[in-house]
């Protein structure tokens, strides 16, 4: 029910990795990435929005991206170096508690990264069925610095030999 009051007063529209997102900020001024892309707007800011059951696919940006917990169910995101030379790691989104959660975590630029929601195991259980998340990327998010592992790839080949139980987010 939350979930979709929130998809409809932000104006959230479908994302491709999948959930739910709206543009909230593109700043105007530009800065040159060190990395030799071409100028991009310094600062990009979004709502993302995942239901129960939704995952954010494995993917990289290849600038720097703050999520931040906004409402919901804590998140589950899990961030892994470029070539996936060592295990993903698990970072827990949400209220600060004593199971190590926090509502905010930097992914560098360049790592691997993929998200759920961390709901209710039992339908119709108590909790929240989504999770509400801002997301800030700087230099700024443009799509030509953004891929997904590709399910047929050398990446998705290494995730699902190693790592066979976070398959599933690609």
């Amino acid at each position: 029910m939350r979930a979709r009051q929130l998809i409809d007063t932000l104006k959230l529209e479908a994302h491709p990795e999948g959930g739910w997102f709206r543009e909230l900020f593109r700043s105007a001024a530009q800065v040159m990435p060190a990395d030799g892309r071409p100028a991009r707007d310094a600062l990009t800011t979004i709502y993302y929005l995942l239901e129960a059951g939704q995952h954010s696919r494995w993917h990289r940006v290849q600038s720097d991206e703050v999520w931040i917990h906004l409402e919901g169910a804590p998140l589950a995101l899990w961030t892994c170096d470029a070539a996936l030379r060592t295990p993903p790691a698990r970072l827990r989104l949400g209220p600060i508690d004593s199971h190590g959660t926090h509502p905010q975590h930097t992914v560098a630029a360049g790592q691997w990264q993929a998200a759920r929601p961390i709901t209710p195991a039992t339908p119709g259980a108590e909790g929240d069925d989504y999770t509400l998340v801002s997301c800030t990327v700087g230099p700024g998010f443009d799509f030509a610095d953004f891929a997904f592992m590709q399910p047929d790839g050398e990446e998705a080949a290494l995730m699902r030999h190693h790592w066979p139980e976070l398959a599933a987010l690609i």
